[in-house]
């Protein structure tokens, strides 16, 4: 309890192999909490003063941050056109500023952007909706797989 008599809560969350290894080759860290937490540190300017790893005596892995009972989230089905617009602006920014900080070829990638973003803006929205339809189709095929029977569902009342 703080002077003021607040609590102190402590998250512990296990911390596994990331998704990316199979792809991306084996982590630098050998702790995945520890991988965890650096990658943390080096997203955000000031982290939590309590974030951390430890392994439990059974050998598995977490990392450890200090729970903040105070979720805010946008309610973005509330935003008119322009307000989405200027979200996803921001969300873009700080994205492209938390990789900036982790990666060494960030002057390698604003090189290749240039100083007129047009063409990369142009040639993102065709990916994007290339990829939108794609998953679109991938769906169908998905659901088609379920009603045949070939993928095994669980479902909920």
């Amino acid at each position: 309890m703080s002077e003021n008599n607040d609590p102190l809560f402590l998250q512990f969350k296990e911390a596994v192999e990331s998704v990316l290894e199979p792809y991306a080759g084996k982590s630098a860290y050998s702790h995945h909490g520890q991988r965890v937490v650096i990658g943390q540190r080096l997203m955000q300017p000031v982290s939590d003063i309590f974030l951390g790893w430890v392994t439990a005596p059974n050998g598995r892995q977490f990392y450890v941050r200090q729970l903040h009972d105070a979720k805010i989230k946008p309610v973005v089905e509330t935003f008119n056109a322009e307000m989405l617009d200027l979200y996803a602006m921001a969300c873009g920014w700080a994205l492209a500023h938390a990789h900036s900080k982790v990666s060494e070829i960030s002057a390698t990638i604003s090189g290749y952007l240039g100083s007129s973003s047009d063409e990369f803006d142009e040639a993102m929205g065709k990916f994007a909706l290339a990829f939108a339809d794609q998953v679109e189709r991938d769906y169908a095929v998905f659901k088609d797989a379920v009603k045949k029977g070939e993928v095994p569902v669980n479902q909920e009342s």
